[in-house]
């Protein structure tokens, strides 16, 4: 099957699935999960089918599965310790609503999968291993560390009982760290793909800007900033650190201002 159509496919059915037992149970425990789980589901299919592809055309989908299947036993066990997803409260009682997640959910996993569908797609020039799939390697694993230790610092900042926000580790160069890696990551398979795009292929950079674009702007900031700003803007401390720290990419803390 074409690359495409069977990312496609593959997205459309996880979620179509998910959401039916979603809807039915009213719950959003397993939302996160059918995330992670179409794209494992997808990279995986692609490793299955793929031998006449390479090992070189196929790395983006190993790593792919590896970023999944980690990112999902992460965002399941969270959601099995909180029991609730807040994002979704007002639409788990209504089934139009709650579908229209499943559905955005599912065409931004065909999307995000661009670059690793690509690599598929253009196999037959992806032969070698050279400089530029060095280089987007490195920045996937560069990525895949900055979303790991930060997922990791902040579940240990919890489990040592602290109530208030996390400001330490690297989340003092970033107020989500986790996001800039998982940003990172896609445009590190983009790079590794790049030397083999050819006319409509190029699309496979709507990949890693979508997911940049929904994580700055749409589902991943705005809505943890909201969240945070009402649970702690009263709090001097935290207000400081948001003006000290980076939203997105780590970079140095902004000097402190100074009382007169």
């Amino acid at each position: 099957m074409n690359p495409f159509l069977l990312s496609a496919v593959a997205a459309v059915a996880v979620n179509g699935a998910f959401f039916a037992y979603a809807a039915a149970k009213k719950t959003d425990v397993v939302t996160d999960l059918s995330y992670s789980l179409s794209f494992a589901l997808v990279a995986a299919t692609f490793l299955a089918s793929g031998r006449a592809s390479g090992i070189v055309a196929l790395v983006p989908a190993a790593l792919t599965v590896v970023w999944a299947v980690r990112l999902g036993a992460y965002l399941f066990g969270r959601i099995r310790a909180t029991k609730v997803d807040h994002r979704f409260d007002g639409m788990r009682e209504n089934p139009l609503k709650f579908a229209r997640f499943w559905i955005l959910q599912a065409v931004a996993v065909a999307v995000i999968l661009l670059p690793v569908s690509s690599a598929v797609a253009a196999a037959e020039r992806l032969r070698v291993f050279g400089a530029f799939q060095l280089t987007g390697a490195a920045v996937w694993l560069a990525g895949f560390a900055f979303e790991v230790v930060a997922d990791a610092q902040k579940s240990a900042f919890k489990k040592a009982g602290n109530a208030g926000f996390i400001a330490s580790g690297l989340w003092k160069y970033s107020r989500h760290p986790n996001y800039f890696g998982e940003s990172l990551l896609w445009w590190g398979l983009f790079v590794y793909v790049a030397p083999t795009l050819r006319g409509a292929l190029w699309l496979a950079a709507l990949g890693p800007a979508f997911i940049t674009v929904l994580l700055l702007f749409i589902s991943g900031i705005p809505l943890l900033e909201k969240s945070a700003d009402a649970k702690y803007g009263a709090d001097p401390a935290y207000v400081e650190y948001k003006r000290q720290t980076s939203v997105f990419v780590p970079l140095p803390r902004r000097p402190a201002i100074r009382s007169s």
